[in-house]
């Protein structure tokens, strides 16, 4: 099996990496920060990077036929967790708004620092997609 690049155009365009890769019906979901379609990290405090940088991997999913309930594994790096925990609520909101109330495995690493030195969050994953609905790109 040949690994397929997912590069969905909604997403700023990748240099260096895909945004997701695609082996058999898995879709491995490249780190995502806040960026926004133009390659800038959105303004705001850590719930409105969340909303971003998680809204860009359900993007990438969605493009593979992906929905939020075929995520099994996420991972959060975070540069201040105890924001991240003073906000829980509301992100826990971002996430119910955009993913429903399906939470897969999930991991909270803290960092000192990410590749965008403004962004506060990266979350990657892992999903599985049933074959009926998985999506290859032509």
């Amino acid at each position: 099996m040949t690994p397929v690049p997912i590069n969905p155009a909604a997403l700023a365009p990748p240099r260096g990496f895909s945004h997701a890769t695609l082996a058999g019906n898995t879709l491995y979901l490249a780190g995502q920060t806040a960026l926004d379609a133009e390659g800038r990290i959105v303004a705001g405090d850590i719930v409105g990077q969340f909303r971003q940088a998680f809204g860009n991997v359900l993007t990438a999913l969605r493009s593979a036929g992906g929905l939020p309930s075929d995520l099994v594994s996420i991972t959060i790096f975070l540069t201040d967790i105890p924001e991240y925990q003073r906000q829980g609520q509301r992100i826990g909101e971002v996430w119910r708004e955009l993913a429903g109330p399906v939470y897969p495995a999930m991991a909270g690493i803290g960092c000192t620092a990410l590749w965008q030195s403004d962004a506060m969050i990266e979350i990657l994953g892992t999903a599985v997609i049933p074959a009926d609905r998985l999506q290859r790109p032509q």
